[in-house]
């Protein structure tokens, strides 16, 4: 077949780039324009070898090979194709798995079925050597292209580059067509201001629940006695009373059959689990207020045909922005939503979303890897993104946030 097929290995792609334009070879230092830089690798990629692209090959590494929303963006891409492996932490540092076997796997079978006359290589991977020199057996051109090094040496491997038909140079020019370096922000600058949305959020009160247990005020020096609680035999039981925001165990010890609360005889323990079927209440714990609890989920209110666009839309559409998700998620549940005044008690409620609401926009999320660990820590910062996402569909004036700060 006259046609060329591209295979890139992001993972030396990007990081040679963030090398020569940042410095250092993190992924974080750089910024990506994916369309401008698909369309960069398909025009060369005709220009090089004169013959018309079939597809580009993506392969690239994710925590759980669960796809990012860069992933998701470049997928629906016309032409391409991505293949993911996993993305593994050792010794503090990230490392890509079976990206270089999907490369060579690949790469032969192309080859092998006769798909293309010319395949273009951006790696610097000696391990595909033997996959390009199948290829070359099979009759294929194969294209080496490599990176601008930023110390003007090889990043690539020397056998690779020996074995290549053609060699090129993707310059620091080129690369500026689609990548830019992150400007570092000075020491001294002030941190951001978040969206007025998510500082909503992170201002908002503690939950009832948790400044029931509060101290009073001007008590904070005075000596706590233990609480009491009665067991079976009879004999008093020594229940330590909580201190400041209770813990789950705090909470446990004061619900627990029998146990009274001395100096809080009427806390009202609310203790709720997260899994993958929603929230689940546990027996002899408070559930939520009436009118959070009367909401309907999602779930509830889609039918099988719905379901399925939804998933389609996720699938072609949804780039995977926590903002965006936060903001898709709350305009279904809008549009089907009979009873309008479940949107008036949810006002209400403003910036707190009821949990089981909030666990549903939060499993859904987790759908695009937003929720995923990212340097060992779970990203706050998407979670607040995509709750202020939801509330900015909902289009709140600020005078809710204002009052529900307030209180």
């Amino acid at each position: 077949m006259d046609r060329c097929i591209v295979l890139v290995d992001a993972g030396y792609l990007l990081g040679a780039a963030a090398s020569l334009l940042a410095g250092e070879p993190s992924r974080s230092r750089i910024t990506v324009d994916h369309a401008a830089l698909i369309q960069a690798l398909r025009d060369r990629a005709e220009s090089d070898t004169e013959r018309p692209l079939l597809r580009i090959y993506w392969f690239d590494g994710a925590p759980d090979r669960v796809p990012q929303p860069e992933h998701r963006r470049l997928r629906v891409m016309p032409r391409v194709t991505v293949r993911l492996g996993a993305l593994t932490r050792s010794d503090g540092r990230w490392a890509q798995k079976g990206v270089d076997a999907a490369m060579h796997a690949e790469l032969t079978e192309l080859a092998r079925n006769g798909a293309c006359s010319d395949v273009v290589l951006v790696t610097g991977d000696g391990d595909l050597l033997p996959g390009m020199m199948a290829a070359k057996e099979h009759g294929v051109a194969v294209h080496l292209w490599a990176v601008q090094a930023a110390d003007g040496d090889y990043n690539q491997s020397e056998d690779l580059v020996a074995e290549a038909d053609e060699r090129r140079v993707l310059d620091r020019a080129w690369i500026t067509q689609a990548v830019r370096a992150k400007e570092l922000t000075a020491v001294c600058a002030p941190p951001p201001v978040p969206r007025p949305e998510i500082a909503a959020i992170l201002s908002a009160p503690l939950p009832e629940s948790s400044l029931s247990s509060a101290p009073e005020p001007g008590t904070e020096d005075v000596d706590r006695a233990p609480a009491a609680s009665v067991v079976e035999n009879g004999a008093p039981e020594r229940v330590p009373a909580p201190k400041g925001v209770p813990t789950p165990k705090d909470l446990a010890a004061l619900r627990a059959p029998g146990a009274q609360s001395v100096q809080h005889p009427a806390t009202t323990a609310t203790l709720r689990w997260s899994s993958d079927k929603g929230w689940v209440d546990r027996p002899g714990v408070a559930a939520e207020p009436a009118e959070a609890a009367s909401m309907p989920t999602l779930a509830q209110l889609t039918t099988a045909e719905q379901r399925w666009a939804d998933r389609e839309e996720d699938i072609t559409t949804v780039g995977g922005d926590p903002y965006e998700v936060g903001q898709v998620f709350a305009r279904r549940w809008m549009s089907r939503l009979g009873d309008q005044v479940h949107l008036q008690k949810l006002s209400g409620m403003y910036p707190r979303i009821p949990h089981r609401i909030d666990g549903e926009l939060l499993r859904y999320a987790a759908r695009f890897g937003l929720l995923a660990h990212k340097d060992d820590q779970i990203d706050e910062n998407d979670r607040y993104a995509i709750r202020a996402g939801f509330w900015r569909e909902f289009d709140v004036p600020a005078g809710a946030g204002e009052h529900a700060s307030a209180e």
